[in-house]
């Protein structure tokens, strides 16, 4: 009798909306992924990504940082994933730097996605940085986290052109429908085990292409491996 392979168990920090956070759920519910999120956990009560988790019966988790030293609270945080035995855990719009400690903890198995292509643009607004500078090209980076901000091995990129009249929401929009495409796609690459880190370079392992499954954005330039 056949059986069916263990979906990899994806854990989630998310600071807002989780509309990140969606894309992977929903790659997983339509079967494009071989993972499932099995917990998620934010450091915002009122965060709309612990709503997501609610309506999709995923256990969400408020960790509250305040009152607490940075080490008690990523305890916390810790404990969390690894009571729901997660395998890869995902920075989905998680606005708090991690220690070295946590990252030491999870290394090569925590991923971050960023609006901008790494490394320039890194921070907490890259699209309002991407127009300000006044570049021509933007787009987003998902890539291994080590203790820096925005800094650790790239995964994938995908390129998405600067118009003459965006603003900075119209940007953020066009990029945030390719991250939907890329974090997903991370994933499951590191679900097929196709990932393989030598240094700074991650070194996607040959395997499916999504440029043949899915549908690509016109104008979009995806990196190889996706």
């Amino acid at each position: 009798m056949k059986t069916t392979p263990k979906k990899l168990s994806v854990g989630v920090l998310a600071s807002g909306s989780g509309t990140d956070l969606q894309s992977i759920i929903d790659a997983s519910e339509k079967e494009m992924i071989d993972a499932e999120v099995v917990v998620v956990i934010s450091d915002t009560k009122d965060a709309f990504a612990l709503d997501r988790a609610k309506t999709h019966h995923i256990p969400g988790f408020f960790v509250d940082p305040k009152g607490k030293d940075r080490t008690a609270h990523e305890d916390e945080i810790d404990a969390v994933l690894r009571d729901h035995q997660v395998e890869l855990v995902v920075g989905a719009g998680y606005m708090r730097l991690l220690s070295p400690t946590f990252v030491k903890k999870w290394q090569h198995k925590l991923i971050n996605i960023h609006p901008a292509l790494l490394p320039s643009f890194k921070g907490t607004n890259g699209q309002r940085d991407t127009l300000q500078y006044g570049v021509k090209i933007s787009g987003c980076t998902t890539h291994f986290m080590d203790s820096d901000m925005d800094h650790g091995p790239i995964i994938l990129q995908a390129a998405v052109k600067v118009l003459p009249d965006d603003d900075r929401d119209a940007l953020a929009a066009r990029i945030l429908a390719v991250e939907h495409q890329i974090l997903p796609r991370t994933v499951q690459l590191f679900a097929q085990k196709r990932l393989l880190v030598e240094g700074r370079n991650v070194i996607i392992l040959p395997g499916d292409s999504w440029k043949k499954k899915h549908k690509e954005i016109p104008g979009v330039l995806y990196s190889e491996g996706y």
